[in-house]
Parts: C-alpha cells; sequence; structure tokens
C-alpha cells in the first residue's frame, strides 16, 4: 500500500491511539501520521502508507484551517480546558473587540508556545518539566497566521473563531494572546481541525469505517496529489540513469518539482544547476 488516509480522529483519544488502530489493521506496512491534534481536539489527521510517508518534510508548510472555541474570564496553565485555572478576569470583551484585536494576530508574528508543549528544554519535552512544577520558558517562534474570523459568540464569555495558518502554530496560544490583547484572559475550550492542506473534514474517514473495509486501498490518496509543484516528465532512459545515481543535465529552472517516469509518479525531486536530485522517492 502507499498513499494517504484522510483519518477523522474523534475528541477523546490521542492521535497515537487513532493511528495504531490504524496500524493494526494492515500490519506489515509504514504507518505515520502528520501534525499531531491533542486529546481535546478533533478533526483532519493526515496518515501515510508505505514509502508515501517520505514525503511529510514536503507537507508540514501546507495551510492549516481550524474552528476554535475561546472563552474568555480564565486562563488555565495548560491553555486549554484540561488544565488548572491559573487566572481570572472579570472584564469580558464584546465581539467588536474580539474582532478587532484578533486581526493584530494576523500575519507572520512572533509566538510563545504553551509550557505544556511537546517543544524540548535541554534534552527533555516541555510538558514533562511543566508537570514536575517547574517554571518553563519557551523562546517565541515565528509562525504564519494567513486569518482569523470570528464565526459567532455563543455566549458572552464564549466565541467561535474560525483561523487559517501554517504549521508550527498554536491554537491555545492565540487564546492567551487574543485575551491579552482584549485586556482580559482566555483558554481554548474547544478545537476542530477542519482542513490540513488537501485534506478536509467532508472527505475524513472514520478509523472503524477503514479497519472494516475489505478495499482499504480505495480509501487512499495517491501520493502525486498532495504534493503540490511543478512537474518534471522524463523518459525511460532518463528514469534508468537517474535510478542509477547518473545525472542528465536539464533546462530547467532550481526548485523542488514532482517528477514522474513512464511508469508515473517517481518522487519529489530538487533541481540545482540542471542536476535533478530525488529527495523523497515514493515509486512502487
Amino acid at each position: 500500500m502507499n498513499g494517504f488516509l484522510n483519518l477523522f480522529k474523534p475528541k477523546g483519544v490521542s492521535s497515537a491511539y487513532v493511528l495504531n488502530a490504524v496500524k493494526k489493521s494492515i500490519r506489515g506496512e509504514v504507518v505515520g501520521h502528520m501534525g499531531t491534534l491533542d486529546p481535546l481536539a478533533s478533526g483532519v489527521l493526515p496518515v501515510a502508507i508505505g514509502k508515501s510517508t517520505r514525503l511529510f518534510d514536503y507537507l508540514l508548510d501546507k495551510k492549516k484551517v481550524y474552528v476554535a472555541h475561546f472563552t474568555f474570564g480564565y486562563q488555565t496553565d495548560t491553555l486549554d480546558m484540561e488544565g488548572k485555572v491559573e487566572k481570572t478576569c472579570d472584564f469580558i470583551p464584546d465581539v467588536e473587540r474580539v474582532k478587532v484585536e484578533s486581526q493584530k494576530l494576523v500575519g507572520e508574528i512572533m509566538q510563545i508556545p504553551p509550557a505544556y508543549s511537546a517543544k524540548c528544554v535541554n534534552g527533555k519535552r516541555s510538558y514533562e518539566l511543566a508537570r514536575k512544577g517547574e517554571k518553563v520558558e519557551l523562546p517565541p517562534k515565528k509562525v504564519t497566521i494567513n486569518s482569523i474570523e470570528v464565526l459567532e459568540q455563543v455566549s458572552k464569555e464564549e466565541f467561535v473563531l474560525r483561523i487559517e495558518c501554517k504549521g508550527g502554530t498554536y491554537i491555545r496560544s492565540i487564546a492567551r494572546d487574543l485575551g491579552e490583547l482584549c485586556s482580559s484572559c482566555a483558554t481554548m475550550t474547544a478545537l476542530e481541525r477542519v482542513e490540513s492542506g488537501i485534506f478536509t473534514i467532508e472527505n475524513s474517514v472514520k478509523a472503524e469505517e477503514f479497519i472494516k473495509a475489505t478495499d482499504k486501498e480505495s480509501f487512499l490518496i495517491s501520493p502525486q496529489d498532495v504534493v503540490d509543484y511543478p512537474i518534471i516528465n522524463l523518459n525511460a532512459k532518463q528514469t534508468e540513469r537517474l535510478f542509477n545515481g547518473l545525472y542528465d543535465i536539464f533546462d530547467i529552472a532550481d526548485g523542488t518539482y514532482k517528477v514522474f517516469c513512464p511508469d508515473g509518479f517517481y518522487g519529489v525531486g530538487e533541481m540545482r544547476e540542471g542536476k535533478l536530485k530525488v529527495k523523497a522517492y515514493v515509486r512502487t
């Protein structure tokens, strides 16, 4: 098997739990997932099977879209509902204030990751230190937030937002930062990832449905449909020479390309000074 599975992760279980269920149903295959979702969250969990796992590095920066619930008036140590309340505030902003202040977080910004995250601090996970009561101060990192839209206000304290961002962005940190911008405090109380690159929640598959299916390959998305780069088509002789580590000189601009051979998709390659080097080989 070789391809991608657009898996739906339900709320209340870990990404690893859902992935392991898939692994058990296709023993002998290499399986990996991209973009871990916390147990609190639900939504799209892209899963690669077989040689397609080699393409993850070319998908990390893809667009992600979330629908998040932010509740104002308190903040937990984990910045979500699973943590302990460490700060409260009587002031609750109105919807117009939330709309205005949220736009200050749009663009390329410096964001401080949550202390309860998988970031490494002196060789240990940040969340491991935080759970021991140790003070964790993570340096800010550059992230890209494409847009934030306030969809509705479901109660005086709770707002629903649609957030489009690139990989590496912490939605919990957006809740914290938006609370501060509104002269209040806020916690993420629900989260659903509705898009991750080409994967959308409308086309996602529950693990139970995939596991029970007799024709599991029918659920897979071809690897060439997941990566988005210009195309290079090789003839049979060029393909053979490339496979044997020999180089032809191409009159093609430097960059990253999807490489096709007469038999189909070969993989992702990089062109440098006329020489093509395959970086992710997925040919079956």
